[in-house]
């Protein structure tokens, strides 16, 4: 007989099981093999991972093309920023602040933005985004054009010392395993059936009495609070924060990474981001032509695997008939 082999559900559960374990013991490693370096580069795609599924909650489950999410994420790195000039630097205070702050943009862009549809969506949003960009740009107490460098470091809480490396690295991927959680709980609710559902057919969703607005509005606000707090984290992990983060060309990044990973799909802004940046960092060592590459690989996503990465699955295991030789 044949060894039992796991597979489906409990399968996958071990697959996640043994990654968070890697990733949680990853800055241990890294200390001791001497690539400490690479807990900061890790931290940023764990950050890109929260930023491309936020976006995916809007142009995934929603089929909102918005080019202006990163305006989000700016809203939420500067409201960092601005506490930081009132001393307020600890991240239990900051880091919700921000998530706040970027569902309130996002409620108020998306209020007027979702009466439009198709390309007049796009360039509204994309609007907006470049209006904050300019508001921010002119902000001379906050670096204007030239940007903000925080002075170190968040604390964990009121008091206590601010996060090492490590410490960022291991708050961050926490808040971001618990968030893509509650993204998956979303998706998988009554409320992101909705969603999808009005994504493929608006005019039956509407027929049988769903609050089309008030659904798209609410994923539209919830995506805002992901990015904001997204934005609040690479403040931290950069220590710097410029009007760049909400330029149109950061929320088109996005949306490439989450082409790559896979539109629509769980795990289709984290593999994207994981990918994309990975690639980039490894191509930046090897060549300063690095962007043609990248190019190739998004050319050949769009021809080739239009699904994504994480359309892609293993081979599915032989089914038995019972009667197997031992």
């Amino acid at each position: 007989m044949k060894p039992a082999t796991l597979s489906g559900a409990p399968a996958r559960i071990m697959i996640i099981a043994v990654l968070a374990a890697l990733l949680l013991a990853f800055p241990l490693l890294a200390a001791a093999t001497g690539l400490d370096y690479y807990i900061g580069v890790l931290r940023r795609i764990v950050i890109f991972a929260l930023l491309a599924t936020s976006l995916n909650l809007v142009l995934g489950y929603g089929g909102l093309v918005a080019l202006g999410h990163a305006g989000f994420v700016g809203v939420g790195a500067y409201t960092v920023v601005i506490l930081a000039e009132r001393g307020v630097t600890s991240a239990a205070l900051a880091w919700p602040l921000a998530l706040a702050a970027g569902a309130l943009a996002a409620l108020l862009v998306g209020a007027i933005s979702l009466r439009t549809r198709g390309v007049y969506f796009i360039m509204i949003t994309l609007a907006f985004a470049q209006m904050l960009y300019f508001v921010f740009a002119s902000l001379r107490n906050y670096g204007g054009d030239d940007g903000y460098t925080l002075a170190a470091r968040p604390e964990p809480w009121p008091g206590a010392q601010p996060l090492d490396d490590s410490g960022l690295y291991w708050l961050v991927l926490l808040l971001c395993g618990v968030l893509f959680w509650l993204f998956c709980r979303i998706t998988a609710s009554r409320f992101g059936h909705a969603l999808s559902g009005i994504r493929d057919n608006e005019g039956r969703m509407h027929a049988l009495g769903y609050p089309v607005y008030r659904i798209r509005l609410l994923a539209f606000t919830l995506a805002g609070a992901l990015a904001g707090l997204g934005g609040a984290m690479l403040a931290a992990n950069n220590n710097f924060v410029s009007p760049s983060m909400m330029h149109w060309t950061q929320s088109a990044t996005l949306m490439v990474m989450l082409i790559v990973g896979g539109v629509g799909r769980i795990w289709g802004g984290v593999l994207g981001a994981l990918v994309w940046l990975a690639l980039e960092e490894w191509l930046k060592q090897q060549t300063e032509y690095w962007h043609l590459p990248l190019g190739l690989l998004l050319i050949l996503i769009a021809l080739y695997l239009p699904r994504g990465l994480a359309a892609l699955r293993w081979p599915a295991p032989r089914r038995t008939t019972g009667k197997e030789t031992p």
